[in-house]
């Protein structure tokens, strides 16, 4: 009971410790789990037992045969499931051709060059070389989100950086179950008839079953035949029954048919699916947490001795330093990107969540079977993912100001809100040379936003999504423009300290524009108007207007009237190549000559 509860305890602590320090939690977990297994074996009881000892060994542990195996079995299934749902088939169709080499030639690339490389340093058989090379293909967005998160990029490279994470972990789990499947079923004749009839076995059921549960599920949600209490954990039991079910009839098929089947409903019109990923991804990360404490407390000191030699530092810095920029630069070539943004994204490649997972899964299960060099497997594996995850994490930011894609100003503006007018500002701003991203929960007005060529999300500004959105790393103004005040506050806490590095406004209420404090107004949108106003004007006199001054007493004058006139909003200061807020002009004291103020609304000056 409480080596259980320590290992729940310890991994929710480790996911806090993970968020404060924005590092991919697979760090903390594994090094928790190190320690509390063999270290702790070797180095710290006196009687050679482990704090936590993941498998029974006739004395204590929590697991008796096979079911440790089985658990992480259940859990990847879930976890590849949830990943499954994130994958939008229009978000696949627009990643580039940049994206789709990655997740193709690019894996290619990295599956045959280091499985040549572990056959050649170890001298493996072929077969788990390219077990291993399979396993390493994977990025996982998990653990390249928190490396990114504090550092200002270009859109276009985090975008390469955060899809290629997403569309490659189903892709490297695949590979590595049919290569799995050939070790296991070809034995000594290796790449036999039997191993390609079974290997047409996982496709067929996988994707049979996957599909098919899928579409009943959705079936039986839309219908409302299930209660809205139950949802969740019918959704949960039929990924189990899916995962076991495809097993029983092809072996090793279960985790194709659960990314099949997550896929399908990500994709279809299921009416309750963000709750559904909500829920799931609460629970990954409780499976998470849990399954990497044991799966690293569950290796022992000699398998990490296995690593102490030059070869595995010759292996390690072959993949991340030779492979990997192979891969990039072939996947790159004409494309836009320049050369040291291929630099940086060659760099940035840590390893996650499901290599680990699914290395540790098959490596016990090869060695249980006896084959010669399984025991490399797993702490090979276990060695690329912690040694990629470290260096990414302590060098990125570093790396990006030495290459020169680290951004000195994140200009990059964040409007919540896509009303009539906030679309026009938008547009206004964007034409200025702007990165203009807009956000609603209304998807009536994103759809509106599209259509006008703005980058627009439909998110809902309660949810913490955005800040995991590696995407919006050059965005350091937020706006907030809803007709809502309410909406507009929360705006300002929750995401100001994210998207607001050069500050954070929203448009005031006709209350606060009369008793707000001094501090309160320098966040006004603009200083007299509210969203009534705002409205009001746009619907009379859908244009911005432009208007040079030549002094400061012609500036004053200028604003004056247009603060007199109800349909006339006063928005911007434009000065040289510097575009301002008034509020922003005024606080921070610029010269008031020889510039232009942008107004919405009735002509007047």
């Amino acid at each position: 009971m409480l080596e259980l509860a320590g290992i729940i305890i310890l991994g929710i602590l480790a996911q806090w410790v993970a968020w404060k320090l924005k590092i991919p939690a697979i760090l903390p977990l594994i090094l928790i789990g190190l320690l509390v297994g063999p270290i702790a074996a070797t180095y710290i009881t006196e009687d050679g037992s482990k704090w936590i000892e993941p498998i029974w060994n006739g004395e204590k542990g929590l697991f008796p045969g096979d079911y440790l195996y089985n658990f992480v079995s259940l859990a990847i299934s879930i976890i590849l499931f949830e990943g499954g749902l994130t994958l939008k088939r229009e978000e696949i169709k627009n990643v580039g051709p940049v994206i789709t080499k990655l997740i193709t030639l690019g894996a290619a690339i990295t599956f045959f060059g280091a499985g040549i490389v572990a056959h050649k340093i170890f001298n493996l058989s072929w077969e788990l070389s390219f077990l291993f090379s399979g396993l390493i293909i994977v990025t996982g967005p998990t653990v390249i989100t928190p490396i990114l998160r504090n550092i200002p990029l270009k859109k276009d490279i985090s975008t390469v950086l955060k899809w290629e994470g997403i569309l490659i972990d189903p892709i490297g789990a695949l590979v590595a179950v049919l290569v799995f499947e050939f070790i296991t079923v070809g034995g000594e004749s290796g790449f036999t008839k039997t191993a390609f009839i079974e290997f047409g076995k996982i496709i067929l059921f996988g994707t049979t079953f996957g599909f098919a549960f899928a579409n009943a599920l959705a079936y039986v949600i839309n219908k409302k035949m299930i209660p809205h209490y139950l949802l969740n954990v019918v959704s949960l039991s039929t990924v189990l029954l899916v995962f076991v079910e495809s097993e029983i009839f092809a072996h090793e098929s279960g985790l194709l048919a659960v990314v099949v089947m997550g896929m399908v409903l990500g994709n279809g019109k299921l009416k309750n699916i963000k709750e559904l990923l909500y829920f799931k991804e609460s629970l990954s990360v409780l499976l998470i947490s849990i399954l990497f404490i044991l799966l690293a407390a569950n290796m022992n000191i000699d398998e990490l001795m296995l690593l102490y030699s030059w070869k595995t530092l010759a292996l390690f810095a072959i993949v991340v330093f030779v492979i990997r920029p192979l891969a990039v630069f072939a996947s790159t070539i004409n494309s836009k990107l320049k050369f040291n943004e291929k630099i940086f994204i060659s760099w940035v490649g840590p390893r996650g969540i499901v290599a680990a997972g699914i290395a540790s899964l098959f490596g016990s299960k090869l060695l249980k079977q006896g084959v010669e060099g399984a025991e490399y497997i797993t702490p090979l594996v276990f060695m690329i993912v912690l040694g990629t995850v470290l260096l990414n994490a302590t060098t990125a930011r570093f790396f990006a100001r030495i290459i020169g894609v680290f951004l000195k100003k994140s200009n990059g503006i964040l409007i919540v809100g896509a009303s009539n007018p906030a679309r026009l500002i938008a547009s206004y701003l964007r034409d200025k040379g702007k990165r203009i991203v807009i956000i609603d929960s209304n998807k009536q007005f994103i759809e509106q936003a599209l259509e006008d060529n703005l980058e627009a999300l439909n998110v809902n500004i309660y949810d913490d999504e955005l800040t995991n959105n590696i995407e919006l790393n050059d965005v350091g103004y937020l706006i907030a423009l809803t007709a809502n005040d309410t909406v507009n506050k929360q705006a300002l806490e929750n995401f100001s300290g994210v998207f607001g590095e050069h500050g954070s406004f929203k448009i005031a209420s006709s209350t606060e524009i009369n008793e707000a404090t001094v501090e309160e107004k320098l966040h006004f949108f603009t200083p007299k108007d509210d969203y009534i106003n705002l409205s009001e004007a746009f619907r009379e006199n859908p244009i911005i207007h432009q208007v040079k001054i030549k002094d400061e007493k012609q500036y004053k004058e200028v604003l004056s009237v247009l603060y007199a006139e109800e349909k006339s909003i006063p928005l911007f200061v434009e000065k040289g190549t510097g575009l301002y807020l008034i509020t922003e002009y005024e606080r921070d004291k610029l010269p008031k000559k020889e510039l232009i103020i942008s107004y919405l609304g009735k002509k007047i000056v």
